[in-house]
């Protein structure tokens, strides 16, 4: 008998409705929770016309259980994609109540090299999932702010070559020193005001991961921008920006050889 699989089973659907009220034309939605080596996660899957290709996605400080995380994942698996979210933190995200000061002891207690293991271990999930079911080895990452700091982390970890691309919204902390041994494309997106992505660290990776990387800059564009918009400007911008990502993931996880 085979073994069920995870992207075989789903406990809720649902359809995508944007933050602004908005209802966006897009493919059912299936969300199950799973748990990996002790590491809690969603899975979401495209109920029509899945393109059988996966995504990790990593979330911010907030966490993969966070609205505005959730949302964005949402629309991304819309696009066809099945989204692992894993929870980075072992259920101890950021909170928006806890007070400043706190934030460098609390970003102290997460070892990144215990991120490091746990998204090794997403990866070989996601593997013998998609082997299980019959689906793409090909994968992609995308980062939004402290997970956009840890794609780096995860591709130049990656000896197997699972990973075809990778996308870093706004990434914080990016390790420099790993960007020579990204052996993929990686797209980063960032707007040009914010403090905690500086743009001439993103142009040094850049320059350093090689042929084929991409920085897209937003002019007027703060942190956060993209999944977390506070204004219309800041909600025309995470549109286009979506459609760079979008067509970024078609070009080398859809089309790429």
């Amino acid at each position: 008998m085979k073994k069920p699989s995870a992207l075989e089973t789903s406990d809720s659907a649902v359809n995508v409705e944007l933050a602004d009220g908005k209802e966006e034309t897009c493919e059912l939605v299936n969300r199950i929770e799973v748990s990996i080596d002790s590491v809690e996660g969603h899975l979401l899957t495209a109920e029509k016309n899945n393109n059988k290709t996966g995504l990790l996605l990593l979330s911010d400080v907030f966490g993969f259980q966070n609205s505005s995380t959730s949302d964005f994942a949402y629309r991304v698996a819309c696009n066809g994609y099945n989204v692992l979210v894993p929870d980075l933190f072992r259920g101890d995200p950021w909170s928006e109540s806890c007070p400043e000061s706190e934030y460098e002891e609390w970003r102290r207690g997460h070892d990144l090299n215990r991120t490091r293991k746990d998204t090794t271990a997403l990866t070989e999930w996601i593997i013998d999932e998609f082997t299980a079911a019959g689906m793409s080895k090909k994968l992609g990452v995308i980062g939004l702010c402290f997970g956009g700091g840890r794609v780096v982390d995860v591709l130049a970890a990656d000896k197997n070559g699972f990973f075809r691309t990778r996308i870093s919204l706004y990434g914080t902390r990016i390790d420099s020193a790993l960007a020579g041994d990204v052996k993929v494309p990686v797209l980063f997106i960032v707007g040009d005001t914010d403090p905690l992505c500086q743009l001439e660290g993103l142009k040094e990776i850049e320059e350093k991961i090689g042929e084929g990387s991409k920085v897209v800059v937003f002019k007027g564009r703060g942190h956060g921008f993209v999944h977390r918009p506070e204004t219309p400007e800041d909600d025309r911008d995470a549109e286009e920006a979506f459609s760079v990502m979008r067509n970024w993931l078609r070009q080398h996880l859809l089309c790429g050889n």
